[in-house]
């Protein structure tokens, strides 16, 4: 698993969300990234940017220490077992997938399934954004069987952080990442290509979403090689975006109707209901 952190300087990190945007129609205005985003991670830094060894978190531009995933609440033991069981499953490629994420995932997709069964069925995409971008912390799961169809790399936005998210914001021309759940939308050709819109569920924490076109789109910023030469990815204007070589299939897979968290510090959210997940689970299994 790649891992790298880079100290790197104000200017350097302004050349980096400059380049970077979410993906709007080719008609579309971009908006600049405020400076003010910029300036929330971005430190002065004297000479050329150092390489720093994960065993020196003191020294890191960034701490690794995850934040504690609160459990959901009044959930019954008897999802609770189910969805860890469903861990289990899931394998090796899910390992690094907290469970505790994967619990907040699991049920909110049941929660929606149970208000609007038009959700599509088995089908769930979930982004740990607490993790370092330098990890793959996108995975897409067939609840069903069990298996992961998809892991990927993620970006965040310029306004959230750098090598971890830590602030993120509904508002327009934040440039942050919005924490919540989502249901994608219909796909289009963007000025980055193949891209798909995104609904934002959760009132006040990312409904502003498609109007801020934040989208799944390809980034070459989003990409293992990024990392290699930077040491970290770089940064969107909010949206979730994907390494050039996993875009295309994640995108079809993620057909509209598909249930997605982007799961983080700080997430609230009206659709982690632990009864009503449990009593759409014993009704209907993962379908």
């Amino acid at each position: 698993m790649m891992r790298f952190s880079v100290l790197v300087t104000g200017a350097a990190l302004a050349v980096l969300t400059g380049a970077a945007g979410c993906q709007r129609p080719a008609d579309a205005p971009l908006a600049a990234v405020p400076p003010a985003a910029v300036a929330l991670q971005a430190a002065p830094a004297a000479g050329p940017p150092s390489v720093l060894p994960l065993g020196a978190p003191a020294a890191l531009p960034d701490s690794l220490v995850l934040t504690p995933v609160p459990a959901v609440a009044e959930m019954p033991d008897t999802l609770r077992r189910a969805i860890a069981q469903l861990h289990t499953a899931l394998g090796p490629a899910a390992a690094a997938l907290r469970p505790a994420v994967l619990e907040q995932a699991c049920v909110g997709y049941l929660t929606l399934r149970r208000t609007d069964p038009s959700f599509r069925a088995g089908l769930l995409a979930v982004a740990d954004m607490d993790l370092p971008n330098t990890e793959e912390r996108l995975w897409v799961l067939d609840l069903k069987n069990a298996k992961v169809l998809h892991r990927s790399l993620v970006a965040h936005g310029a306004g959230s952080g750098h090598l971890r998210a830590r602030r993120f914001s509904n508002k327009e021309s934040s440039a942050c990442t919005s924490l919540g759940f989502y249901r994608t939308a219909g796909s289009y050709d963007g000025i980055h290509g193949y891209s798909r819109r995104l609904e934002g569920l959760d009132k006040g924490e990312n409904a502003n979403a498609y109007n801020r076109y934040v989208v799944l789109h390809a980034a070459d910023y989003a990409s293992p090689a990024y990392v290699h030469q930077h040491g970290h990815l770089g940064y969107s204007r909010g949206c979730p975006a994907l390494p050039p070589e996993q875009f295309k299939a994640i995108i079809s897979t993620v057909q509209g109707g598909t249930t997605l968290l982007l799961s983080g510090p700080g997430l609230h959210s009206r659709w982690l209901d632990g009864p009503v997940a449990t009593r759409r689970f014993l009704a209907h299994g993962w379908g």
